[in-house]
């Protein structure tokens, strides 16, 4: 789908895209440590408005999710909070706006190990952000595990470390989060399973990045949300008659698989179908009628009785499928369905 006012904030960027949008950004004027800043500041405040003043401990990755950390810690000292910061590898080998974010923390600095979660009562996991393209190993996975036995609250910083932002997979090993913060728009590891049962409650913060940033003909995929649709609903008139509004056929199975073509049935009819029709084997019949009221019943016991419903043309749409299985007279009303 691509970009419009309508869809803002349904987008779903995939890693290479969120970076095609900072670039954007950053080009059209915007400092990339601006970016930064407003990235860390947006976790800071979801969670001071959250927890109490605890000891933290900031775990802070290479690039530029490490950065946003140092951003969060400085922060949160400032605000009287007791931080210890925990890095992987050497603070002095940051690059660019990570960089300058480790060169404003002014506390100290520990290696990223088991004795830097003892004593937190809070933990932030600024360590890899959506754009992971590796497996954690050992050692990390273990401090990995260590924090979910740990049973202390984790805030992850664009999306919990070990996610792959693009497919929701766990690389190897990852991080169960009970907030998320991320920024400019969600990506599609945030939804996708098993990637979403990490990120607990998930914040998408606005930092500064505009509306422009995503390319004009990009095709985005989109979250689910009526934004989407609704729209593409009719609204009725006062005048309208039943038929304006379309008349919706859906097939049923026998008697004992029956139920998933009610529910689709009544979903057609709370979706805005002006009529809806159950095609019914006789068998069915008793049982989809004791259980339906604004829903029609029609006896159709083969493709042939199938074929002379659709017939009647202010027969509008057909759904086939729920409860219906895979037999030979299944296929053979699919064929009277599509003739």
């Amino acid at each position: 789908m691509k970009p419009n006012t309508a869809n803002a904030g349904l987008e779903l960027l995939t890693p290479a895209q969120m970076y095609a949008a900072d670039a954007a950004a950053i080009s059209s004027g915007t400092p990339g440590i601006d970016l930064m800043d407003n990235a860390g500041y947006a976790v800071f405040r979801q969670i001071v408005v959250r927890w109490s003043k605890r000891p933290v401990t900031v775990l802070c990755g290479p690039g530029n999710n490490g950065g946003d950390g140092f951003v969060v810690a400085r922060l949160l000292l400032e605000d009287g909070w007791p931080v210890t910061l925990a890095v992987i590898g050497d603070v002095a080998s940051l690059k660019g706006d990570a960089a300058l974010a480790a060169g404003r923390w002014t506390g100290p600095v520990v290696p990223l190990a088991p004795a830097a979660i003892a004593g937190a009562r809070l933990i932030v996991d600024a360590l890899f952000g959506a754009g992971l393209a590796r497996d954690i190993e050992a050692p990390l996975s273990d401090v990995f595990a260590l924090i979910s036995r740990s049973g202390v609250p984790v805030v992850a910083v664009d999306i919990p470390s070990g996610i792959d932002g693009q497919t929701g997979q766990v690389r190897a090993a990852a991080i169960s989060a009970n907030l998320t913060v991320t920024f400019f728009r969600r990506k599609p590891g945030h939804l996708l399973l098993p990637g979403r049962s990490h990120c607990g409650e998930t914040i998408c913060a606005d930092i500064g990045i505009p509306q422009s940033a995503l390319p004009p003909g990009e095709q985005f995929v989109c979250a689910n949300d009526p934004a989407l649709w609704q729209r593409c609903l009719r609204s009725r008139a006062i005048h309208a008659h039943k038929y304006d509004h379309g008349h919706a056929v859906v097939v049923s199975g026998g008697a004992y698989s029956s139920g998933a073509a009610r529910l689709a049935a009544q979903a057609a009819l709370r979706a805005g179908a002006g009529l809806v029709t159950l095609a019914s084997p006789k068998l069915a019949m008793p049982v989809n009628a004791a259980q339906l009221d604004a829903i029609m019943l029609a006896e159709t016991q083969d493709a042939p009785a199938l074929g002379r419903l659709l017939g009647d043309r202010r027969k509008t749409a057909v759904c086939i499928g729920p409860g219906c299985g895979v037999s030979g007279q299944t296929r053979a009303k699919v064929r009277a369905v599509l003739a």
